[in-house]
């Protein structure tokens, strides 16, 4: 990246961007032809990274790194680096699809089950005409017909590349097949984004997602699926943060007891 600033969470690299200024990086390394390896991070997937080095290395060696959980937003607050907002990968998704039918930028759409990404790319072949769409293909393959599938979304002529996979298979598709895929400017994981498009699942009413609390509207869809691990990840989070708070407050008064003894 050539501009803003980072903040460590949790030990991830988050960029300080707004959701317009992200969208603006994405502009221009479509306009200069060079690829932009994106990633969102909240509080499961920075969970998920203390304990799997593989999904650390492919988050942080990423050229761009936005905060979609409320709570990662929250932590940097109250560790008084505040990240601007929250740039969640479900919104940056669309709103990338509608900059995309303006400019006539192609995208590839990769993951969840066949009916569903068909019914995403039919939607937005409605919605924006069939050019935009470069190509698509479900999620469900072998480990050998990987690097087939990224040879295909290369040649395929795609500006961008959105992958719905869940963690950490897309993270780690991305990270192992970047070269493959550099000529592809942008990048993204959007887990289960396509569900929603499609219609499958439902996405938080709107004061849920700005108080945090869009997860449980997700267990409360899913409950026995989602229920023990919003429990275990949410859990492990706070007991993370408390410390981390904490340090970065004595950071801050030993920072600000030398400043005054100068």
């Amino acid at each position: 990246m050539e501009s803003g600033k980072t903040i460590h969470v949790m030990g991830c690299p988050v960029y300080d961007l707004t959701m317009s200024e992200t969208i603006a990086e994405v502009e221009k390394a479509v306009r200069e032809r060079r690829q932009i390896h994106h990633v969102v991070v909240n509080a499961a997937k920075l969970v998920q990274m203390r304990d799997d080095p593989a999904l650390r290395e492919s988050v942080v060696s990423s050229d761009l790194i936005n905060a979609d959980g409320a709570s990662v937003v929250l932590l940097s607050r109250l560790k008084g680096t505040p990240l601007k907002e929250r740039v969640a990968g479900c919104d940056l998704m669309q709103e990338l699809v509608d900059v995309a039918g303006k400019k006539g930028w192609k995208i590839y759409f990769f993951g969840a089950e066949e009916e569903v990404v068909r019914a995403v790319v039919e939607r937005y072949s409605r919605e924006y005409g069939p050019d935009i769409v470069a190509g698509y293909r479900n999620g469900y393959y072998k480990t050998e017909e990987e690097a087939g599938i990224a040879e295909a979304i290369a040649q395929s002529g795609a500006n961008l590349l959105f992958v719905a996979i869940s963690s950490p298979k897309k993270e780690n598709f991305l990270y192992k097949y970047r070269q493959i895929l550099k000529d592809v400017n942008f990048i993204m994981g959007v887990g289960g984004t396509f569900d929603i498009v499609a219609g499958k699942t439902k996405r938080a009413p709107v004061f849920l997602q700005r108080v945090g609390m869009e997860w449980f509207y997700r267990v409360l869809q899913e409950p026995g699926r989602m229920w023990k691990r919003y429990l275990v990840t949410n859990t492990r989070f706070l007991l993370l943060a408390i410390p981390e708070i904490f340090r970065a407050w004595r950071d801050r008064v030993r920072s600000g007891r030398i400043a005054r003894l100068g």
